[in-house]
């Protein structure tokens, strides 16, 4: 603090620091570390809020302490996912009130995507930004990385990490993650891996739901879409297996069906579930309706399924309609018709919000990983 105060005294520019009560996280057991937050070029608030003591929140009994990389949703209890939740609350207010920290100062992360992105790679980056780290990236590495040569992932990893403090990965093949996880020194960090898992969206979209209705418990939830290859459902099936009084309903097209192992592990958890072939009337029933797209990319030697699936379900104004009025519809994005435009503007519509709490996720994940 002298040291602080001496170099301000001295004329240098520096933000002030204000340490601020604990909130209700700090009732639960979690120390706060504290890291300077710059104003990001807003203009100045009233004097006690020109900088603030934003909390890290790490609970020093939490799981999320032992985690190392993120590869799959079956990696969180609920317990980890309420104190990850708390870390979140707390990005969400550093960003909203002071636009970034240096948590994550001196840190640099690699970005290595093999598949297309625009909501995950740059909320991602943004992430690492808020935190005050860097990134450096490689959004086509399919293409532009040696992997176009010949060279492993295991080689491109154990290469990466020579730069890097974190990488997160997404790749084309199901079980890529784990692979290059069990290859890295550093955090890894999946950011979806073919048509297996898409841990991050599961869990940014768990918060949503937490965020949008007040609780997850007791929530009825229908994943509609492609859930044969769609990778986001099936990993907020997972984490939504950890809240009492769930029920999941799967509304998609016969080629397009949920896979046998979700199903499973529902019912080992004793997690009610159900398949239906008539959206309107879940539409009817549940809390949040997930819509997903047909992913036309994983349909390569099989248009002709593609095609049955295709349009078969849309949620439009009539399909709202038939929806309470407390409930939400969600998507992972992007979109390509089965969510028409005119539903952006219904407040229940909450897929524009929901991406937006992938940054908030993202840096919560970051910072304990690197912390």
């Amino acid at each position: 603090a002298a040291a602080e105060g001496s170099r301000l005294a001295a004329g240098e520019r520096m933000t002030r620091l204000v340490t601020t009560a604990p909130s209700a996280g700090a009732m639960r057991g979690f120390r706060f570390a504290s890291c300077r937050c710059a104003n990001a070029g807003r203009p100045p608030r009233r004097e006690g809020h020109r900088g603030v003591v934003a909390r890290a929140l790490v609970s020093e009994n939490s799981g999320l302490r032992k985690l190392t990389s993120v590869v799959e949703s079956q990696q969180f209890d609920r317990a980890m996912l309420e104190d990850l939740f708390e870390v979140t609350r707390e990005m969400e207010r550093i960003t909203n009130e002071d636009g970034e920290c240096k948590l994550l100062s001196g840190k640099v992360m690699g970005t290595l995507f093999y598949e297309p992105s625009t909501r995950t790679r740059l909320s991602f980056e943004t992430a690492m930004c808020r935190l005050g780290g860097k990134v450096v990236s490689t959004e086509n590495a399919r293409e532009f990385s040696s992997v176009a040569k010949g060279e492993t992932l295991e080689d491109t990893i154990r290469t990466l990490e020579q730069y890097v403090d974190v990488i997160v990965l997404r790749h084309f093949q199901a079980g890529s993650a784990r692979i290059a996880a069990d290859a890295a020194s550093v955090p890894l960090v999946s950011a979806g891996d073919g048509p297996g898992q898409h841990p991050t969206q599961a869990l940014l979209d768990l918060y949503t739901i937490q965020k949008e209705l007040g609780r997850i418990d007791g929530t009825k939830v229908a994943l509609v879409g492609d859930l044969a290859n769609g990778r986001t459902a099936r990993s907020l099936a997972y984490v939504l297996s950890k809240f009492d009084q769930v029920k999941l309903y799967f509304v998609a097209p016969d080629v397009a069906r949920i896979g046998e192992d979700i199903k499973e592990h529902l019912s080992e958890n004793n997690i009610a579930w159900e398949e239906a072939d008539d959206l309107a009337s879940v539409a009817k029933e549940v809390d949040v309706l997930y819509q997903t797209r047909i992913q036309k990319e994983r349909y390569g030697d099989r248009p002709e399924d593609y095609e049955k699936a295709q349009g078969k379900f849309i949620v439009n104004e009539r399909l709202m309609g038939l929806m309470h009025g407390d409930s939400i519809v969600m998507h992972p994005l992007p979109r390509v018709g089965e969510i028409t435009p005119e539903v952006d503007s219904d407040p229940r519509a909450a897929y524009f919000r929901q991406a937006k709490n992938g940054l908030y996720i993202r840096m919560a994940l970051l910072a304990t990983l690197l912390q």
